[in-house]
């Protein structure tokens, strides 16, 4: 019951912050550089979701992937390649409907169609991988990024390495942080289950965990999975809000910034991976302005905060 009143709580939250603070203060206010702090805000509630969900793959369960870029990238595209076919025919079919909520149908049948190639895509990586422990499976989830992302550069219905354009614009500060609070539920209600006793289980100890009669495979296939699916949920929400995706965006680097977040905020603490994720979507947008030092000056940043507040 508790748990069903805080989900409430914070859906009636949302409400009234996309029906006054956002669109009052920060898109029509007095603020002139209200649209780049909406898009800061956004970006932060994405990398929430992604940071939450890593963190259940390599803090929770235990294992080191470091590709969750790819599913970041497999959920944007599709979720982008589903709406921009199906988009006519939805509003004809729903022409009864405010168009308001003909874009509110179209987004969530994106978010589906993505979330759910991007679980595809962990179930295909992970069966044959999660086999693999420590440094051997994080080579095999970082091969997996690349290869999901030179694979795009080469599908020309999706753009290809000139970028998918003509995005519509279906994301807005609701459905981003209605989509946070439904992951941090989802992976908090799941770690205190049974299912996530025996994730932190194989993280403590996997022999162990064998030895009690827990299927490590099946159970680290699990974690994937459902961490891919919520990456692609980030992935659908950042394409829709962005408007155009190109395959540059989803490097390496973008998956080594996620687990920097993770392992600033705490691993296996889901406060942790949200304040990890805002820390490091505002201090990389701080230091834009020092250009070439901006990465040297983030990185010993980071190293200061290791050592005096890890």
């Amino acid at each position: 019951m508790k748990n069903w009143l805080i989900v409430l709580g914070a859906a009636v939250l949302l409400v009234v912050l996309q029906l006054t603070v956002v669109n009052q203060l920060l898109l029509n206010g007095p603020i002139q550089e209200g649209p780049y702090i909406h898009q800061i805000v956004i970006l932060v509630g994405i990398n929430i979701i992604l940071a939450v969900s890593l963190n259940l793959i390599n803090g929770f369960t235990g294992q080191f992937s470091i590709g969750h870029a790819g599913f970041f990238a497999v959920g944007a595209y599709m979720s982008a390649f589903v709406v921009t076919t199906l988009g006519d025919r939805v509003h004809h079919a729903l022409a009864f409907l405010p168009v308001t909520a003909q874009d509110g149908v179209l987004l969530l049948l994106g978010i589906v169609a993505g979330a759910l190639l991007s679980a595809i895509a962990g179930l295909a990586v992970g069966i044959p991988s999660l086999r693999l422990r420590g440094d051997y499976l994080a080579i095999v989830t970082l091969g997996f990024g690349e290869i999901i992302r030179v694979f795009i550069l080469n599908i020309d219905a999706i753009g290809g390495s000139r970028g998918f354009t003509g995005i519509p614009k279906l994301s807005n500060f609701f459905w981003v942080y209605f989509f946070v609070v439904v992951t941090v539920v989802t992976v908090r209600n799941l770690i205190y289950s049974s299912y996530g006793r025996a994730f932190i289980s194989i993280r403590d100890d996997e022999i162990a965990a064998e030895a009690m009669g827990v299927d490590t495979t099946r159970f680290k296939v699990m974690s994937f999975v459902i961490s891919s699916m919520f990456g692609g949920i980030a992935g659908a929400l950042f394409g829709h809000f962005m408007m155009y995706l190109h395959p540059n965006t989803f490097t390496f680097m973008k998956s080594f910034e996620v687990i920097i977040m993770i392992v600033i905020g705490g691993l296996g603490s889901i406060e942790g991976s949200i304040l990890g994720a805002v820390l490091i979507t505002v201090i990389l947008e701080v230091f834009r302005g020092f250009g070439p030092y901006r990465l040297v000056i983030f990185a010993i940043t980071l190293i200061l905060i290791m050592i005096y507040r890890p």
